[in-house]
């Protein structure tokens, strides 16, 4: 690789990772070509990048962003994961990758700027997604003003069944 073609990468890594919400950093040694192929059309079905990149260029592309303290002590050779909206589900995709390829490893992550272990990325993975998480909150939301509504029914209904009671038994008076 020429120096043009290391500044050219170093750029677009730079731009990925300027625009990443998360990163996870992975150790893909032992996998087969066809798997790497799998994940990487696992993560492109959901908007997600894996690349793999030289350290130094690596190092040379986060240097001055945040991801520069996921990188400390970055040795031997390491597949990156972008995730740019919904982190968790960069997560879920990784760790059940992993689950199906015991060689595949995921190492540490950067989480909006906060490096997380491994531990932390497979909570992650276990979250609902956001889509999810919103449908939960707008169900709790909308669950108040029904309630009021079914008590406003009810105190009307019981009124109603009150009147109703008085007509049947001036009927029967009459």
């Amino acid at each position: 690789m020429n120096r043009e073609q290391k500044e050219a990468v170093v750029a677009n890594v730079s731009e990925r990772l300027s625009r990443a919400r998360a990163v996870v950093l992975t150790d893909f040694r032992g996998l087969k070509v066809e798997q790497m192929t799998e994940l990487r059309h696992q993560l492109t079905a959901k908007g997600l990048d894996y690349m793999v990149v030289k350290n130094t260029l690596l190092r040379l592309a986060a240097s001055g962003t945040p991801t520069e303290a996921l990188l400390e002590g970055l040795e031997g050779p390491n597949g990156m994961a972008v995730g740019y909206d919904d982190p968790v589900d960069l997560a879920k995709v990784l760790t059940e990758f992993a689950k199906d390829n015991p060689k595949f490893e995921v190492k540490k992550g950067l989480l909006e700027g906060h490096v997380i272990d491994t531990a932390q990325v497979e909570a992650l993975s276990k979250l609902p997604s956001r889509e999810v998480l919103l449908a939960q909150l707008m169900g709790t939301m909308n669950a108040v003003p029904q309630g009021l509504v079914t008590v406003m029914a009810g105190i009307v209904r019981s009124l109603l069944n009150v009147l109703k009671a008085i007509e049947d038994q001036k009927a029967e008076a009459a």
